[in-house]
């Protein structure tokens, strides 16, 4: 039992300084209770953003605020994902994904940040053209993701039209 708990810690870290390779400015593991999940988080997606219902990955399709709170709770192990405006992170967080799989984490599942835009247009009726890559946002889940990369110590604030500091995240849950 300890033996396979050491092997877990080693490929948790091992995903961790993945997660930098690949472009992330920071990356910190955060108990699942520190993942904030509200209801107003999606209605700020159905009513301020021009990708709902455009997106297989974007409400209403995505999962609701309560089924990713049951979710959330399933999990041991969740590693938040800080990036800057120049990092692509919903590939990072896919690329995440795959290596905690092949590494034993079967239950892997990565959420990124804004609308997905793999497509001009998404293929609505026929299913997603890239189900490998395509993962939902954390907002368009029904995570606070400023509330939660505040609880972790990361930074983030609102960016006004003028521009300023942008920082974006991305989950990646493994058990």
């Amino acid at each position: 039992m300890r033996r396979q708990r050491e092997k877990e810690l080693k490929a948790m870290k091992g995903i961790l300084n993945r997660a930098i390779e690949l472009g992330a400015v920071g990356a910190k593991f955060v108990e699942p209770q520190n993942v904030i999940t509200a209801t107003w988080v999606r209605l700020k997606c159905q009513y301020g953003c021009g990708g709902y219902g455009k997106r297989l990955t974007c409400p209403p399709y995505s999962p609701s605020p309560d089924v990713t709170r049951k979710m959330i709770d399933e999990y041991r192990h969740i590693l938040l994902i800080h990036c800057k405006a120049w990092t692509d992170v919903r590939k990072l967080v896919a690329e995440l994904e795959q290596e905690a799989f092949y590494a034993g984490f079967y239950k892997a599942f990565g959420m990124g940040a804004g609308p997905c835009y793999l497509c001009d247009e998404c293929a609505l009726e026929k299913g997603c053209r890239y189900p490998d890559i395509a993962r939902p946002s954390m907002e368009a889940c029904g995570i606070d993701v400023y509330a939660t990369a505040r609880l972790a110590g990361f930074p983030i604030e609102v960016v006004p039209p003028e521009g300023g500091d942008e920082n974006y995240y991305g989950l990646l849950l493994i058990d």
